[in-house]
C-alpha cells in the first residue's frame, strides 16, 4: 500500500507574538487539511511534535481537544530536529499497516515570543552530555561551533568558506513569503556580523521563530496533487558530540535507506531539503550524503549549485537560515516546500522539471537522521 503527502499547511514564521504553541498548531492543521480536501472529521490519525514552550506530557491529546477532534490514534514523537520527518516515516507506517486512512502530522510552538533567550538555550542544551559537555557550559552553537572549528582546520579553509550556504539560503527566503528574513545579505555581511560561538557568527545561525507547519498523509491520492512517499530511512549512530563520529554521522545510512526503498538514487533527485541550524549543519550533511566532495559545500554555494536552476537546487524557501525555525516545524517547512515544488506551484522559486525530491532532517548534534524520498504523481 502507498502512502501520499495530500496535505501541506505552513505558516509564516517570525517574531508573531499572539497565538500560542497550540494556536500555531491548529492554524497549520486547518491549512493542511483544506490543502487535501478533506473535512476536519476525516482525520483518524494524529501526531504531534513537542514544544519546548509548551512542555505537555501528552502533546496529541492537547492537540486533538483543541482541534475538536477524537481520533483512533494520538501519540507524540520527539526526536530533535528529525522529529517532523520521523513523524513522516510513522504516519506512513500507520497507513500501510491499515491502522489509519488519513494521518494528521502537525507541530508549532510560539518559540521567539513565548520563551526567553536564556530558557531556550537552557533548554536546547540538554543534547549535550549530562557529565562531559553541559558542566563545561555547553550549547547547542557551541557544539556546533566545535564542528565548524575541525571542519574549517580539516581542509585548511579560511573563516568566511561556509559564508556562501546562507548568502544562498537568504537568496531563496526572498522569493518566498511568510520568510523571517528575506533581505539579501552577502559573504561579507556573514563575516561581520556578531559572534555567536567562534568560528559562528550570527548569520550563520538560525533564528528563533514562531510558527507551525503540519501535514496530511493519506492512504489515497485526494487530488492529483498528491505527492506519493517512495521511500524513507533512519538511522541514529549517537546522541552527544563526544560520541560523533564526523563524516559518518548517520546521514548517509539513513538516505541510503531512504533511497534503496525508492528503487532511486541522488542522481534522479531535482529538489533538495536539507537540514540547516546552522552553516556547518547544512555543509557537513550535503558532504555526507555525496553531493559535493568533503571540504568543498561552501565553494559550491559560492558557484551556484544550490540554487533553484542548480545543479542541486536546496531549501528554495529560505531554508531553516532564513524562513526561520520554530522548532519541530522548523524541519518540516523543509519537506512542505519540497512538496509545493514537486506540484509546480512555487511560483517565482520554481525549480524546472521537478519530479522527485528528498528531504534530511536532523537532531540533536547531527545525531538522530531521517531521510524521505517524495515522487510527484499518485502512481
Amino acid at each position: 500500500m502507498s502512502a501520499f503527502v495530500t496535505g501541506v499547511g505552513l505558516t509564516p514564521f517570525g517574531r508573531l507574538p499572539g497565538r500560542d504553541s497550540l494556536d500555531w498548531q491548529c492554524a497549520a492543521a486547518h491549512l493542511a487539511v483544506d490543502d487535501a480536501d478533506l473535512e476536519v472529521g476525516e482525520v483518524d490519525a494524529v501526531i504531534t511534535g513537542y514544544s519546548t514552550v509548551a512542555g505537555h506530557l501528552m502533546p496529541a491529546n492537547l492537540f486533538a481537544e483543541r482541534f475538536g477532534i477524537r481520533p483512533a490514534v494520538a501519540f507524540g514523537t520527539s526526536v530533535g530536529g528529525a522529529t517532523g520527518l520521523a513523524m513522516v516515516d510513522q504516519a506512513r507506517a500507520l497507513i500501510e499497516s491499515g491502522k489509519a486512512r488519513h494521518v494528521l502530522v502537525v507541530a508549532g510552538e510560539d518559540r521567539a515570543s513565548g520563551q526567553t533567550r536564556a530558557t531556550s538555550t537552557k533548554v536546547l542544551a540538554q543534547v549535550g552530555h549530562p557529565a562531559y559537555e553541559v558542566p563545561l557550559g555547553g550549547t547547542v552553537p557551541g557544539y556546533y561551533a566545535l564542528l565548524a572549528s575541525r571542519y574549517l582546520w580539516s581542509y585548511g579553509l579560511a573563516e568566511d568558506a561556509l559564508a556562501p550556504l546562507p548568502v544562498q539560503m537568504r537568496e531563496h527566503a526572498g522569493r518566498k513569503v511568510g520568510a523571517q528574513f528575506q533581505k539579501p545579505i552577502t559573504v561579507l555581511d556573514v563575516r561581520t556580523s556578531r559572534p555567536v560561538a567562534e568560528p559562528l557568527r550570527l548569520l550563520d545561525c538560525c533564528p528563533v521563530s514562531d510558527g507551525g507547519a503540519a501535514f496530511v498523509v493519506s492512504a489515497r491520492a485526494t487530488s492529483d496533487r498528491a505527492v506519493r512517499i517512495a521511500g524513507t530511512g533512519q538511522a541514529h549512530r549517537h546522541q552527544h558530540l563526544t560520541a560523533m563520529e564526523p563524516g559518518n554521522t548517520g546521514a548517509a545510512v539513513a538516505a541510503a535507506r531512504a533511497f534503496e526503498e525508492a528503487d532511486l538514487d541522488t542522481s534522479d533527485v531535482h529538489v533538495f531539503g536539507i537540514y540547516d541550524s546552522f552553516s556547518i549543519t547544512v555543509a557537513m550533511l550535503v558532504e555526507e550524503l555525496g553531493l559535493v566532495p568533503p571540504g568543498r559545500a561552501g565553494s559550491y554555494a559560492r558557484a551556484g549549485a544550490f540554487a533553484s536552476d542548480g545543479r542541486y537546487p536546496m531549501n528554495t524557501h529560505g531554508g531553516l537560515l532564513s524562513y526561520g525555525h520554530s522548532g519541530v516545524a522548523g524541519g518540516m517547512a523543509h519537506l512542505a516546500e519540497v512538496v509545493t515544488q514537486l506540484r509546480g506551484e512555487r511560483g517565482a522559486g520554481q525549480v524546472d522539471h521537478c519530479r522527485v525530491g528528498y528531504v534530511h532532517a536532523d537532531g540533536g548534534v547531527l545525531s538522530a537522521h531521517v531521510g524521505v524520498v517524495l515522487v510527484r504523481g499518485t502512481a
